[in-house]
């Protein structure tokens, strides 16, 4: 079916393009005036401006590519399915809530507080973000290349593949389950707690107390830095590059490293006999304890 085309057009006031169908706009700019694209389907944005709330609720079939979504365009994307996003600046917070498949591709969402929220079925590449609580309660996501900066994020996320990543984020990964995480950078407290299947692999974290609370942690040629009061009620399966600063009371597993400057373990607290762990010292040789 051919699509109709809308160029250089200026709407305002409610629901201008409600049920919108069939629909290449490109651009155009939708001024003051809530749910422009409601209920639409099929449609296809270019180069074009939202400025006001709720512009793609209930929507499916939705590309948009290289388009501004401004500050008041908030709760831009709920209920939407089928959605993708390239090379767009989206302002707006609380974006992208309750949404099946959603792809975002070098996007920016210097205001990312309450963003991706109860989606599942997300692709997420070269996407740099800032704000708080990005992410809460996804499933089935594959992330490549994120630049986060905000506190809380992905609190309750399930299945979620990470690659190639940084985050500057207190709290992440709390709640969560099935996380796996590839040659990324991790910085802020309490990382990971009360979660269950959390995998890093070629992974550098900076944490007070992170890996906490976690049933099933697996770490493989991962690096600790300045990371204090680790894997306190943990499963662990560790391999450490250098040097843990602490250790305190694992509920069991192995953990190995090169040195760890503390080791906290109270036999009235955990069993400290499920739990083996090994210093590798200078000349090769190893201390078990």
């Amino acid at each position: 079916m051919m699509k109709k085309e809308i160029k250089q057009e200026y709407f305002q006031g409610e629901r201008p393009l409600f049920q919108g169908r069939d629909l290449v706009i490109r651009d155009t700019v939708f001024g003051e005036g809530e749910s422009p694209l409601k209920h639409s389907e099929n449609v296809s944005l270019e180069n074009s401006t939202f400025e006001w709330k709720y512009p793609l609720w209930y929507s499916r079939h939705i590309s948009v590519e290289n388009c501004v979504l401004k500050e008041m365009a908030r709760a831009g994307i709920w209920y939407t399915e089928d959605v993708v996003f390239l090379d767009t600046l989206i302002e707006a917070p609380k974006e992208f809530r309750r949404c099946k498949g959603v792809k975002i591709k070098n996007c920016s969402f210097p205001n990312a507080e309450e963003t991706l929220w109860d989606c599942r079925d997300v692709v997420l590449k070269g996407v740099v973000a800032k704000g708080d609580y990005f992410g809460m309660n996804c499933k089935h996501m594959i992330i490549d290349g994120l630049t986060l900066y905000g506190n809380y994020c992905f609190d309750g996320a399930r299945d979620v593949e990470v690659h190639n990543s940084k985050f500057l984020s207190k709290d992440c990964f709390w709640n969560a389950e099935n996380i796996t995480i590839y040659d990324s950078y991790i910085s802020g407290e309490y990382l990971a707690w009360n979660s269950k299947n959390i995998t890093l692999i070629r992974c550098t974290v900076e944490s007070l107390q992170g890996l906490c609370y976690i049933e099933n942690l697996v770490m493989k040629d991962c690096r600790l830095v300045r990371t204090t009061l680790a894997f306190e009620y943990s499963t662990v399966e560790a391999e450490i590059e250098g040097t843990i600063d602490s250790v305190m009371n694992p509920s069991g597993g192995r953990i190995t490293a090169d040195k760890i400057g503390e080791m906290i373990l109270e036999k009235d607290k955990v069993d400290v006999s499920k739990t083996k762990i090994h210093c590798r010292c200078q000349r090769g040789k190893k201390d078990e304890v």
